[in-house]
């Protein structure tokens, strides 16, 4: 039994969809406002990250010492 889509249907459905976009974009600009204002209200917004720290300098012996020795070989 077959059902066929009328013009009434596809109306109603392309108003949802484009209701239900709306709604999406609106929503997610309103959070990603809110989420800006705490972030910058906490004084992390703006400010740049910190630069790594330098590794430390070891140098290098002048003569390296075997773990092992070849003993025979």
């Amino acid at each position: 039994m077959g059902t066929t889509l009328t013009p009434e249907f596809w109306e109603r459905f392309a108003v949802l969809l484009v209701a239900a976009t709306v709604v999406t974009v609106v929503l997610a600009t309103a959070f990603d406002t809110l989420v800006l204002r705490l972030t910058a209200r906490h004084g992390r917004g703006h400010r740049p990250p910190a630069p790594p720290e330098p590794a430390p300098h070891r140098p290098v012996p002048a003569h390296r010492h075997r773990a092992h020795s070849s003993v025979g070989f």
